[in-house]
């Protein structure tokens, strides 16, 4: 991202070094990030794991600075004040916290606005902070790199919509490609005249156009903002969907199509309400809608996924050197997660150790789960032993993990679960066990006995109190003790070995007790 030439000659970058040059930095850091939109203001401070940053503060503001900018060429004025009253408690959260500096990307409406110049230096003047008013390739670019943050593998078209512009970003190979920016925002497509069939005409020819730049062959199309992903949570209503964390929930053509009719049906300040979203987001998903019916015909993709990152975290993704890119988010954030609140860190790595001899043939997809898993295993030990199972499941389906699909974020809970209870029978969460086939259902059952085993056969480390040996073919699950194990193996321990056996369908077999 370009930086700002100061009076000594020095460019200036708005995070300055980078965040992540020591280990210590890479795990703790707290970064303040502010994002200007032109519907609206949002202040995020990243605060743990740096390759899966948690959402340590996160406010928003509907200011609405970009509202009727089409037709006067200036900010709204109402939006102003809000804006700046906004950033000005943003700026003193941001001293309370400690964070310096709060590092502020305005886009669309600030950029294109005659008076967006005197509100920089109004923002300055007032608040101290500096706004980095970034172009629309630059807005495009940063919201793509927010999607690799979640989506290290992400191929496909990034479709950033905001109050006055829509961006388009080509990614592949972990690298932003082509890139452009459309006037296609609610806030400009209200002045467009030529009633409904002017509206359609105008956005279809922008669209037709921006596949000319950008090309057709993207099968897949990740969606950033809040429009969109107002459109997906309507979506999950209409398809009567039992999971609503909007991040990576997945969306065919047909779903939108459907959707997008539905929505039109609909009395949306009832869903409003039955929804939470809020009046000033519902009054553009109309507009917004009419986008992305177009979006999906004009560029045909296969499947269209929302993304929650965007511009904020494309700024902190910007600063990561390489090799902490190339980690895997998931696996990073059980990490640290194990390290903050497990009784005993570094006991996951050592359960898996020792578990593998069950899980020997699982793809690496399923590997990795399996690793988080034993990772997270312990994390919810100070939760009531009534409710530690149920916990570990609503922790995992709802955390802001990355590169989780929703099948996965279940398959995730419910080992967890397992982990601390045998039957899922009358569980709460059962509705959402449907995102799983039987047999992803049974190996999730499997990896939370085997867990709930080997986490109490040794409480240091279970490689030293015995093996395991499994054949799948025999049906035999082998556990061979050493000294220390015949004095580990009691009561509970043997009952807990039977049930992972009995999981497996295997036969149960202890050697050297």
């Amino acid at each position: 991202m370009n930086g700002v030439v100061t009076t000594s000659g020095e460019t200036v970058e708005p995070f300055g070094r980078s965040l992540f040059e020591r280990l210590s930095e890479r795990a703790l850091s707290r970064v303040g990030v502010v994002d200007v939109g032109s519907n609206s203001i949002r202040m995020v401070v990243f605060d743990g794991a740096a390759r899966s940053p948690a959402y340590f503060y996160n406010e928003k503001v509907m200011a609405g600075l970009g509202q009727g900018l089409a037709t006067t060429g200036k900010l709204n004025p109402e939006g102003v004040t809000r804006g700046m009253m906004a950033l000005k408690r943003f700026a003193a959260l941001a001293e309370g916290m400690g964070i310096k500096p709060l590092t502020c990307v305005a886009t669309a409406a600030v950029r294109e606005a005659e008076d967006g110049p005197a509100f920089r230096k109004a923002v300055e003047k007032e608040t101290g902070l500096k706004l980095w008013v970034i172009d629309g390739e630059e807005e495009a670019r940063l919201s793509a790199q927010g999607v690799l943050l979640g989506w290290p593998d992400a191929k496909g078209l990034v479709c950033d919509i905001g109050g006055n512009s829509m961006e388009l970003a080509e990614l592949e190979n972990g690298k932003v490609g082509r890139r452009i920016t459309t006037p296609l925002g609610p806030f400009r497509l209200q002045q467009i005249k030529g009633g409904s069939s002017g509206l359609r005409d105008h956005i279809r020819t922008i669209m037709v156009d921006a596949v000319k730049k950008m090309g057709r062959d993207h099968e897949q199309i990740y969606l950033v903002g809040g429009s969109w992903r107002a459109i997906a949570r309507l979506d999950m209503e209409r398809a009567s969907y039992p999971m609503t964390v909007l991040h990576e929930y997945r969306m065919s053509s047909d779903d939108v199509l459907k959707t997008v009719k539905w929505i039109g049906d609909q009395n949306l300040n009832e869903m409003r309400n039955k929804l939470g979203i809020s009046s000033s987001r519902m009054e553009l998903v109309p507009l917004a809608s009419l986008v992305l019916r177009e979006l999906v015909q004009c560029f045909e993709p296969k499947s269209l996924a929302v993304s929650s990152y965007g511009i904020r975290e494309g700024l902190l993704y910007e600063q990561m050197p390489g090799n902490l890119r190339s980690r895997d988010p998931l696996i990073e954030a059980a990490r640290f997660s194990e390290r903050q609140m497990a009784r005993m860190p570094g006991f996951g790595k050592r359960l898996h150790q020792f578990l593998g001899p069950i899980f020997k043939d699982a793809d690496p997809a399923r590997e990795r789960l399996i690793r988080a898993a034993c990772l997270l295993h312990d994390t919810t030990w100070r939760t009531h032993p009534d409710y530690r199972a149920d916990a570990c499941f609503d922790n995992v389906t709802r955390a802001n993990m990355a590169a989780l699909s929703h099948p996965e974020r279940i398959f995730l809970g419910l080992a967890l679960l397992h982990r601390y209870r045998n039957s899922r029978a009358n569980s709460p969460m059962a509705a959402l066990f449907s995102l799983l086939s039987e047999d992803e259902i049974r190996d999730a059952e499997v990896l939370g006995k085997a867990m709930r085993f080997g986490a109490m056969f040794s409480v240091k480390d279970p490689a030293e109190a015995g093996t395991l040996k499994y054949n799948p073919s025999d049906k035999v699950l082998e556990l061979r003790l050493t000294k220390v194990g015949r004095a580990l193996m009691g009561e509970v321990a043997e009952a807990r070995f039977r049930s992972l056996a009995n999981s497996l369908g295997a036969q149960p077999v202890v050697r050297g007790n």
